[in-house]
């Protein structure tokens, strides 16, 4: 399935065979795809303006043309990002407009998924020494440009390690705190945190 989230909840994309045996969730709602683009804008706006549903899915018996007519509602930005533990069981996590995230950004026109991590782990955090792992997985989410326009950044995530060293956050991309936060007796946080921030580091803990 193909999710999205829109603020805290999530959007997922189906073939009609996918929900043939999902039951009715409580605080659910699954709905048919009509065919037709406009009809999704009602359910973007009412993930944006309420939580009155903590998920959507919405299928069609095309997926992928369901997919391309909803992503040519937004402008896609892709963006790379990691988890980076300094070996002794803590992740490196910032703190950036109220809610905890992992250092992540765009990736800039002809540069590598991979390299575009590490570049901005270490621009957002100020560290060096980054060595690259596997690939964690991919999350999507979406917002608005400056310009008032919907965007889905598509962000590639990897598992990385660097040695503890001083954290210096980029002040000038809104990052007010960088800290290196122990996960080796579970996943908890002080303060709260992207529910897809939450599934990259569940999936990166299972691994």
């Amino acid at each position: 399935m193909y999710e999205i989230y829109i603020n805290t909840n999530k959007l997922i994309l189906a073939d009609n065979q996918q929900v043939k045996n999902i039951k009715s969730i409580e605080n659910h709602l699954i709905a048919p795809y009509s065919g037709k683009s406009k009809s999704l804008f009602s359910y973007i706006d009412m993930m944006e303006k309420s939580k009155r549903f903590g998920n959507i899915i919405i299928h069609f018996h095309d997926k992928k043309k369901l997919i391309q007519d909803f992503q040519k509602l937004y402008v896609i930005v892709k963006a790379a990002g990691g988890v980076v533990n300094n070996g002794s069981g803590k992740v490196l996590f910032i703190f950036r407009r109220g809610y905890w995230d992992l250092p992540k950004g765009k990736i800039d026109p002809g540069e590598k998924k991979k390299a575009a991590a590490i570049r901005e782990v270490e621009e957002e955090t100020g560290i060096t020494q980054v060595t690259l792992g596997k690939k964690i997985r991919i999350t999507r989410h979406t917002y608005r440009l400056k310009n008032g326009k919907r965007a889905i950044k598509r962000t590639h995530w990897y598992a990385m390690s660097a040695p503890q060293q001083k954290l210096v956050p980029q002040i000038e991309e809104d990052i007010t705190e960088a800290k290196w936060i122990d996960l080796t007796n579970g996943y908890i946080l002080d303060r709260p945190a992207f529910k897809n921030i939450d599934e990259v580091i569940l999936d990166y803990l299972e691994k």
